[in-house]
């Protein structure tokens, strides 16, 4: 931890949230010399007090320790780019739609990295007018399973969590052009191209 930086990132932060050195001591339960002492670069806060101050500052423990927030580019794509985030412990599932540091469990996490499904991985698409009517013969036990499908478009994601022992039976509308994702506990994140019949 760079001392100074990080002293400066809180008070940058401290600043742009209105509050003084007391009032930000009095919600993490330090004094206010403490705070001055860590903005001017002279030591640093306790690793037990990190969470607290992140929460306070509206910031991250990781964005604390090196004195620096990164900001993304601002994202000109569109929701295809969409990134899918699974934490292995506790089976969230959490979506970015740029760069972001993901946490879940005490873990960072990865963006998943999507692969086109091949035939032994297909899901089974239906259209039964007007609809896409998707179902699965994968394993849904306990330990093999699906546990989301969505279809992410150019504006929208439409996400659908899936069970262990549940079977997949999916209805989406059809009505534009867009990706159907899904997740498999052992085998990974898989997608295909979905169009509407003209």
């Amino acid at each position: 931890m760079d001392q100074i930086r990080t002293g400066s990132l809180i008070r940058r932060l401290r600043t742009e949230r209105g509050l003084t050195q007391k009032q930000l001591a009095e919600r993490i339960n330090v004094s206010d010399k403490a705070v001055s002492k860590w903005e001017r670069g002279n030591g640093c806060p306790d690793v037990s007090l990190l969470t607290a101050l992140a929460d306070v500052l509206g910031t991250d423990t990781q964005a604390l320790l090196s004195g620096s927030i990164e900001k993304n580019e601002s994202e000109k794509g569109d929701m295809k780019k969409l990134r899918f985030y699974v934490c292995r412990d506790c089976g969230n599932i959490i979506t970015a739609a740029s760069d972001a540091s993901v946490t879940c469990c005490g873990s960072r996490l990865s963006p998943l990295e999507a692969q086109k499904a091949d035939e032994s991985h297909q899901l089974k698409v239906e259209d039964i007018g007007g609809e896409w009517y998707i179902t699965s013969d994968h394993p849904m036990t306990k330990e093999h399973y699906i546990s989301f499908a969505a279809f992410v478009s150019d504006s929208c994601v439409m996400m659908f969590r899936q069970y262990p022992e549940w079977a997949v039976n999916i209805t989406i509308p059809m009505y534009r052009s867009g990706k159907l994702v899904w997740y498999c506990n052992e085998c990974g994140l898989f997608y295909r191209e979905l169009r509407p019949k003209r």
